[in-house]
């Protein structure tokens, strides 16, 4: 027997490239047709969420950790639910539906996947009709968060950190150990100068320098943290009874996940540890705290002239008597300018000043809910941050 619904399938215009805050994508629902199909609703919806799970053993009772958190969630309904016997029939064939939605201007994570959680942004297209399961399908598009070292004091403050150990056992004399850093901030692919001084009395050394980076997951009050080394390098040889003042430069890799701090249940933090390898003797360290962020800012995309005016907030049903937009009702009708299609002259059309449109200032439109603080509690670095002391 021949099926309804052969394939739903979801794409979107700039596959490999990075989306921000404020940012349009643009798309296309292809829904392909065996016979006939009453549809109530075909919408689209862009949402970002962050989810983290594990699972810990306590006796013989296995507890689940789990917690969620969404940042945002815009629905765009192309096909709405009319009164009517043949009202929203679509014939068999291929069907193509464009549709562009904008990402709400706030402070959001960049996408995250981690040992015990991620950080997900996602379009999601949903066909429904009654008395049917209805019928999905999911495009995961990558999301950057937006960040400006001048926008933020703080980062912009140098750091500094001294350690000095006295030798014992089989080996005598100190070391003393002074590390700067230009400042607390650095962009993706930047250059990281550590200026680094030692005072060595003791025997033949060797530094080490170690980029490492710490996720921090949060669920039902506890705390799980995974970290993995980013970089490991060697300094060079320290003679004995002597001084010396070196500038190593170490590459921020552009693959690594920008710092974390605006999400309530994943935190991304970033640390350098300097170590002095001492023979016979515990090694002195000193770490410096450091965000990572974003390498470049992707500029506003604009809105095609063909953009329908379905937003909706959070996860509001369609009514049955709200407007019937259908892109296309014949088979291979994309584009646009295809007999049938949504002209940018038809009543509730872009621009935004026809009734209900867009921008989020018109009535009944998306406000996205108040922004997160970009980097909070940053003054916390020096010793356990809020998220720490949970």
């Amino acid at each position: 027997m021949l099926a309804t619904i052969k394939n739903i399938s979801v794409t979107y215009d700039g596959v490999g490239k990075s989306f921000s805050s404020g940012d349009f994508i643009s798309g296309r629902i292809t829904l392909e047709l065996g016979k006939d199909c009453k549809i109530d609703y075909l919408s689209i919806k862009a949402k970002g969420k962050s989810e983290v799970r594990w699972t810990e053993r306590h006796n013989n009772t296995t507890v689940i950790y789990h917690s969620k958190d969404k940042m945002f969630s815009i629905e765009q309904f192309i096909i709405r639910e009319q009164k009517g016997q043949d009202c929203n029939v679509v014939a068999p064939g291929t069907h193509v539906y464009p549709f562009t939605i904008q990402i709400p201007q706030q402070a959001m994570p960049s996408s995250f996947k981690g040992a015990w959680g991620k950080i997900l942004y996602t379009l999601e297209a949903k066909l429904s009709r009654s008395m049917r399961i209805s019928s999905k399908a999911r495009a995961e598009f990558p999301f950057v968060s937006k960040a400006d070292l001048g926008s933020i004091p703080e980062l912009m403050i140098p750091q500094h950190g001294t350690k000095v150990k006295k030798m014992k056992f089989f080996t005598s004399g100190k070391v003393g150990m002074d590390i700067h850093i230009e400042r607390m901030g650095y962009y993706l692919g930047e250059d990281l100068n550590v200026v680094v001084s030692i005072e060595n009395s003791s025997s033949r050394e060797i530094n080490k320098y170690t980029l490492y980076q710490k996720d921090s997951f949060f669920a039902r009050g506890k705390r799980r943290v995974s970290t993995k080394d980013i970089l490991k390098e060697l300094g060079e040889p320290i003679p004995p009874s002597g001084k010396l003042k070196v500038t190593k430069v170490l590459k921020i890799h552009q693959h690594i996940v920008p710092s974390i701090f605006t999400c309530s249940n994943i935190k991304c933090e970033y640390r350098l540890k300097i170590v002095l390898d001492v023979p016979y003797a515990r090694d002195p360290e000193i770490k410096l705290p450091l965000v990572i962020l974003p390498a470049t800012q992707t500029s506003g995309l604009q809105p095609p002239p063909y953009l329908t005016l379905g937003l909706t907030r959070r996860e509001r049903k369609p009514t049955r008597m709200e407007q019937h937009t259908t892109i296309s009702t014949a088979p291979g009708a994309y584009p646009p300018t295809a007999p049938g299609a949504y002209p940018p002259t038809a009543p509730g059309a872009y621009p935004p000043t026809a009734p209900g449109a867009y921008p989020p200032t018109a009535p009944g439109a998306f406000a996205p809910p108040p922004a997160y603080g970009m980097y909070p509690s940053l003054s916390d670095f020096g010793g356990k941050s809020e998220w720490e002391k949970r």
